[in-house]
């Protein structure tokens, strides 16, 4: 069961061709910030340190972020539902993380966000989020995690959408009192020492964990009804946008300057997940990366809120177009 992981070739912008530019309103295509300058130029960026936000790491290696006027602070998450909770009380002013934490803060019935995306982060490729096993589990189906513990890094998020669509479509039924809470850094260890019974884990961790405690992948979760689906995202609020409009499009020409690089270049993904997130370079080098994109529309992004309706996420139909920046 054990197979050894291999970079896919990252796909080429003419793979977005056809969709509508996401914040067309403030892109630019590039140089100095709006006019009018900058109204914030120290900015603290939370993001989960996975392969998804490689983009943000290059923008910061290469200098693309400065080259703007802004100074970025990247601090790591635990979790997209970590990072938005610092971020509502303004403790950071961008975050990086998993669409669905963002679409379920906006829908809360009490007290909802109004989270906006400001760049695209990734799509899922082959290889990059997998629900993985201890070595000789015994569990070598999908169809053998009826009613196993399956360990996510927090409930309710982008592992529980993946983890109940692989089910799904493998004819198992969804118990949410399968999920347990478990960081992405303990995972292998967990899974080690037999706390879960099988595990939802992105790139690097598969494969950190996969040499360090010999986990074995189970299932590739971008395939069925997930496949190619869009994970991450740049995200701020709606307050925090009409406050600085002019940062906000500078970070977002770098960001998408990084995206760009990104796609051509994984030696860069490489050193920039190498010095931002402390991947070891071996690992960096054979995990499978996303796709990084530098353009979505808002019905890109809407196929995650109608799975998330779709496993009972969410209560009612959610329309992501006032999420998409205009």
């Amino acid at each position: 069961m054990s197979r050894l992981f291999r970079r896919r070739p990252l796909a080429g912008l003419a793979a977005l061709a056809g969709l509508g530019l996401l914040a067309a309103g403030c892109s630019g295509g590039g140089g100095s910030a709006a006019p009018g300058g900058l109204e914030k130029t120290n900015l603290t960026v939370a993001a989960v340190p996975a392969l998804d936000s490689a983009g943000l790491y290059i923008a910061k290696e290469r200098g693309l972020f400065a080259a703007e006027g802004l100074n970025v602070s990247i601090l790591p998450a635990i979790s997209g539902a970590t990072a938005i909770t610092s971020q509502l009380k303004g403790q950071v002013d961008i975050t990086a993380g998993n669409y669905v934490s963002y679409i379920e803060a906006n829908t809360q019935a009490k007290d909802p966000a109004d989270f906006r995306v400001l760049a695209p982060g990734s799509i899922m490729q082959a290889d990059n989020q997998d629900i993985v096993v201890p070595q000789h589990s015994g569990i070598t189906t999908v169809s053998d995690l009826a009613n196993k513990t399956i360990g996510v890094n927090v409930k309710n998020n982008i592992g529980t959408l993946l983890i109940s669509s692989i089910l799904s479509d493998n004819s198992v039924t969804v118990n949410a009192k399968q999920f347990v809470p478990i960081q992405f850094p303990d995972m292998g260890k967990a899974l080690a020492d037999h706390k879960v019974d099988a595990a939802w884990l992105p790139q690097p961790f598969i494969t950190e964990d996969e040499q360090q405690y010999g986990v074995q992948p189970l299932a590739d979760a971008n395939q069925g009804s997930t496949q190619d689906l869009p994970i991450e995202g740049y995200m701020v609020t709606e307050s925090w946008l009409k406050k600085y409009p002019n940062t906000a499009a500078a970070f977002r020409r770098a960001l998408l300057k990084a995206q760009a690089i990104a796609v051509s270049d994984p030696g860069a993904v490489q050193q920039g997940m190498a010095k931002f997130a402390k991947t070891p370079m071996q690992s960096a080098a054979i995990a499978g990366a996303p796709e990084f994109p530098t353009q979505q529309s808002a019905s890109v992004l809407q196929r995650v809120a109608n799975l998330m309706l779709n496993f009972g996420m969410l209560q009612q139909h959610y329309d992501v177009s006032p999420m998409v920046v205009k």
